[in-house]
């Protein structure tokens, strides 16, 4: 296959491969949805507020600390090959998910998810870098990541539709034909890649990186349930993690034949690409984390309907995200990257302004507007770091440009998710001062657990609706705008390094040489 005319079906196998990909990433959204289901102990399996966290974030740790793994054994032994044994696992793990019997077997089969879900994701990426050239990789590139804001959107919108008709395993048994699909298309469509040229095994960097990621995806997971990151528990994995990722970094430096040469962070491209990705997640998906109980617990919509009220971000997605590549080339990736950074810290800040009045429209809006700002920095930043490694070592580009999205929006939900505990918490306390010392604590840990205490308290409950929401929204909107300080960082961050138009244009002008 020549490297510059690319795979003769390879809008196919694109189209493929982001119908693979719908189930990793429908299943990481559409869990939410059936938590409160999962909970009740008649129609669910009765499970406790930390065995339903650990059913999100069982998935989370495995995936994040396998992907890096996973992207350099599918450049060895085969791409197509990892995608179909990741896709099989998943599907089999799905299905043990939708039939599990206690909470224990749920944690259990969602760790196995993860693992599916570590060999699907960088698959998908490395294929496409090496069946497109590179004048056509940024479109390519471009039309993933629509595709992946649109399952994340219509996520909620799927699960909310399973849960009012059939019972909560549906939710992961709707994978199961997605599955049995794409791997037939995988097998009859899409063509294996490999790195012709392999070095000798590292198997102590490949055991230093999954150590390391898994003790900081830990520490930060715990941040999150704790609501603190001045705890024990939070500290010591997450320094033990930081700590092993370094032994990493110099083991890499010290051999010969590294796993990942660490030197690709001196490719300013590289470095600043992935800065920007990483500060982009940790923003968005700490800012995002309010939205869900603003939408559903402060203006009162169901989860089907504050789904559905995501299909703007999700539509402008769509649109733009495949046209992001031909914006970035005109402009440059420097000025296309920072002022869409601008216009989503503009974003984030606006969270600041809502209230319990604030018209839906608005709202719709700036959903629209968010998803297009995502879509135009997005693809261009998975091009610069995909490019900027050898196209034999794409594996390895897509699951660090995967695991700093994980990490990074894992911590900003962990550190962000504090700011706003901390400040709900200390505004509730005066309108708890009625309850029982005991229930205090409990009912002042967020809006859910103050509502809560409201229903049980029946009429007299109801003087505690209004503290409750007002508390809530002062911590939205405080954590918001940590949210557009931490983005303007990176707007910051692309404007000083990011490189400008001349010389992406001489790096997309390089000849390639073809992987077998």
């Amino acid at each position: 296959m020549d490297p510059n005319s690319g795979h003769p079906r390879r809008w196919g196998i694109l189209g493929v491969l982001v119908f693979s990909l719908l189930a990793v990433v429908l299943d990481n959204t559409i869990l939410n949805v059936a938590m409160k289901t999962i909970a009740d102990e008649t129609v669910g399996l009765g499970a406790t507020q930390s065995e339903l966290e650990w059913a999100i974030n069982s998935y989370t740790l495995v995936f994040a600390g396998l992907l890096f793994t996973f992207g350099v054994i599918g450049d060895r032994t085969g791409r197509k090959r990892m995608l179909f044994i990741g896709m099989a696992l998943f599907g089999l793990a799905s299905l043990a998910s939708a039939y599990s019997q206690d909470p224990m077997q749920l944690i259990l089969a969602r760790a196995a998810m993860g693992i599916g879900g570590a060999a699907i994701m960088p698959a998908t990426l490395a294929i496409i870098s090496n069946v497109f050239p590179p004048g056509e990789r940024g479109k390519a590139i471009g039309v993933w990541a629509g595709g992946v804001g649109l399952a994340v959107a219509i996520g909620p919108i799927t699960g909310g539709l399973l849960i009012e008709h059939f019972w909560w395993g549906s939710v992961f048994l709707i994978n199961v034909p997605i599955v049995v699909i794409a791997m037939i298309l995988i097998a009859t469509l899409v063509p294996e890649s490999r790195d012709p040229k392999p070095s000798r095994l590292d198997p102590v960097g490949v055991l230093l990186s999954i150590i390391g990621l898994v003790a900081l995806v830990y520490g930060i997971i715990r941040g999150g349930e704790l609501a603190t990151v001045a705890n024990a528990q939070v500290l010591v994995p997450t320094l033990v993690g930081v700590a092993v990722l370094g032994v990493f970094v110099w083991w890499e430096r010290r051999i010969d034949h590294p796993v990942f040469d660490v030197r690709s962070f001196t490719n300013v491209r590289f470095s600043s690409a992935i800065g920007m990705m990483g500060i982009v997640f940790f923003a968005m998906m700490g800012g995002m984390f309010f939205l869900t109980f603003y939408l559903q617990l402060v203006l009162g919509f169901s989860p089907l309907q504050a789904g559905a009220l995501m299909i703007p971000f999700a539509a402008a997605q769509l649109i733009f995200a495949p046209l992001s590549q031909r914006v970035n080339e005109r402009f440059g990736a420097k000025l296309s990257s920072t002022v869409s950074l601008a216009v989503l810290t503009l974003v984030l800040a606006s969270y600041a302004i809502m209230d319990q009045n604030t018209p839906i429209l608005l709202i719709e809006i700036i959903f629209f507007v968010q998803g297009t700002a995502m879509a135009m920095i997005m693809p261009p930043a998975t091009t610069a770091i995909m490019e900027s490694l050898p196209r034999e070592k794409a594996g390895v580009g897509s699951a660090m440009s995967n695991t700093v999205r994980q990490v990074s929006g894992a911590l900003g939900v962990a550190v962000l998710g504090s700011v706003l505990s901390s400040s709900y918490r200390g505004d509730i306390a005066p309108a708890l001062t009625a309850l029982p010392a005991d229930a205090r604590h409990a009912a002042g840990e967020s809006i859910m657990a103050t509502m809560g205490a409201a229903q049980a308290m029946g009429q007299e409950g109801q003087a505690l609706v209004q503290p409750a929401f007002t508390a809530f929204l002062n911590g939205m909107h405080i954590t918001a705008l940590v949210a557009a300080v931490i983005a303007l960082f990176g707007v910051a961050v692309v404007a000083k390094w990011m490189p400008g138009k001349v010389r992406a244009a001489k790096h997309a002008a390089k000849k390639e040489p073809a992987v077998v």
